[in-house]
């Protein structure tokens, strides 16, 4: 069976699933490993890496040493590593800098689709376009260091300027029907006599349809970050549907929307990329996402802390995606906090470290307030 799909006008062909290196951050290097040798075994062909943390830069490397030219890399210019910590930069010359030590570390001189880094500003998009840092990225074009360039963005009209610019090839963009679908407000199903039709652009949320559009009219692929919601739809305490997604479901919902090329899954053990691989056995009920989407507990994942950490750089050093993953496990899952207090006060930085400089909040692409959790995390953990 085939299951690679074109990315776009890029003329590159990428297995529909993928790997997003993200949560591999941290982990020992045999894991590292081990989880990229699964994924390539599997059939993985396609990898992003945006994190700006050394170590693992230099793991993922080391795991495809010789391997190279049968992958492609989503590699992004303005992920940097500042005061050991992960940042978001304009400034060409820090870009550069941060971007030669991806090629270094992972052992390439070519990164196949060069992403533009976690733009989601409108204003920030078209000021970029004009900066040196955007002639930079064109230079590593011309020079066929880049082979193609993309943006990765969580704002759908940010990234409709930019589909709509000619000026990227890929979209790297958040896609699940969390995100995707009307309100709760507006019964979408109530439309329908007999099972609702949630296939394509119905249903949609208008400013979402227009990028999906305009994705497709402009050849312009979409690869998909956020297609579990960070395990949000995963389970039924968490999930706004009051109903669990499988893993399958979530895929399957991804992968049936316009202009998707790939799912950039965050797989961090070997067992995950198995339950991932999992889609191909999987039958057509098994997939089938739409009775969950009717629940009429429908909700949303505003103010939900996505563990993504664009919150970062914090003047306290705190991990603040991981103080949120303790105080979710508390407040969502009823795990007591006794339990976790041991691990979350191993942290190097907690919650009672919070300046509240309110800094994060500006920088945060899901509208979490940070500083409110902060406290809340204090309250359960003692500090």
């Amino acid at each position: 069976m085939d299951n690679s799909r074109m990315l776009g006008r890029t003329g590159i062909r990428v297995n529909e699933l993928a790997l997003g290196c993200e949560h591999l951050q941290g982990k020992e290097e045999s894991l590292v490993r081990d989880v990229v040798a699964r994924a390539l075994e599997k059939g993985v062909d396609f990898l992003d890496v945006f994190m700006s943390e050394p170590n693992v830069r230099t793991y993922i490397g080391h795991a495809l040493s010789g391997c190279r030219k049968q992958v492609k890399l989503q590699g992004h210019i303005g992920s940097v590593w500042a005061d050991g910590q992960y940042a978001v930069q304009r400034e060409a010359d820090v870009c550069r800098r941060n971007f030669d030590d991806l090629l270094t570390r992972l052992n390439t001189d070519y990164i196949d689709i060069g992403f533009i880094h976690n733009l989601d500003d409108p204003k920030d998009w078209e000021a970029f376009i004009a900066s040196p840092t955007m002639a930079y990225v064109a230079e590593l074009k011309k020079q066929g260091v880049l082979h193609s360039v993309g943006l990765s963005s969580h704002n759908p009209v940010t990234a409709l300027a930019a589909v709509n610019s000619g000026l990227i090839d890929v979209l790297m963009f958040s896609v699940n029907p969390l995100y995707d679908l009307l309100p709760p407000e507006q019964e979408i199903w109530s439309y329908y006599v007999d099972k609702p039709d949630f296939s394509g652009l119905a249903g949609i949320r208008p400013e979402r349809q227009s990028l999906y559009r305009a994705c497709e009219a402009n050849g312009v692929a979409i690869t998909v970050m956020k297609a579990l919601a960070a395990g949000f739809l995963l389970t039924t305490e968490r999930s706004p549907y009051g109903a669990a997604m499988t893993v399958p479901q979530c895929l399957h919902y991804a992968l049936s929307r316009p202009a998707v090329a790939a799912v950039m899954l965050g797989m961090q053990t070997v067992r995950e990329v198995d339950e991932a691989f999992a889609y191909y056995t999987a039958s057509e009920e098994e997939k089938d996402f739409v009775p969950v989407l009717m629940h009429r507990e429908q909700g949303t994942l505003d103010g939900r802390c996505m563990y993504c950490n664009h919150c970062l750089p914090c003047p306290a050093h705190i991990d603040i995606a991981e103080v949120n993953k303790y105080l979710d496990l508390c407040e969502l899952d009823g795990v007591p906090a006794a339990t976790l207090q041991e691990h979350y006060l191993s942290l190097p930085a907690t919650a009672a470290d919070c300046l509240n400089c309110r800094a994060c909040e500006k920088r945060c692409p899901f509208g979490v307030k940070v500083t409110t959790r902060m406290a809340r995390a204090k309250a359960a953990f003692g500090r």
